[in-house]
């Protein structure tokens, strides 16, 4: 017999991610701008929680996959950084310089569970 499932709790964060398209020097130059120029920004933004980038493919190939995960307080927090129209990414000029091709729009998602690592 199935018992009843437990209700489903949430963190109360918001995950927003988000891709791009990079060759290896671009990758390389995305990083560098993620640590010293993003993570620095993004700090300054109110409900901001952390960000992760990740890199896909394999070494050697023409072009990488870069995925950025952003996690927030609030949709309204995420509101405040990218505006009323929040699932349009938000991607300077600096960075669009490094990058082959990005997605123009975002992905939301409510995080049920975390953990550290």
């Amino acid at each position: 017999m199935l018992s009843t499932p437990p209700e489903r709790r949430s963190t109360g964060m918001i995950l927003r991610t988000w891709s791009a398209r990079a060759t290896e020097e671009g990758a390389d130059a995305y990083q560098r701008y993620f640590e010293d120029v993003l993570l620095a920004e993004l700090g300054r933004q109110p409900g901001f929680r952390g960000a992760h980038l990740a890199l896909g493919g394999a070494a050697g190939d023409p072009v990488r996959e870069l995925v950025v995960l952003t996690f927030w307080e609030s949709i309204e927090a995420i509101r405040s950084f990218a505006g009323e129209r929040f699932d349009t990414a938000v991607v300077e000029p600096e960075a669009q310089a490094v990058l082959v091709d990005y997605d123009r729009t975002v992905v939301h998602r409510e995080v049920l569970a975390a953990g550290g690592f």
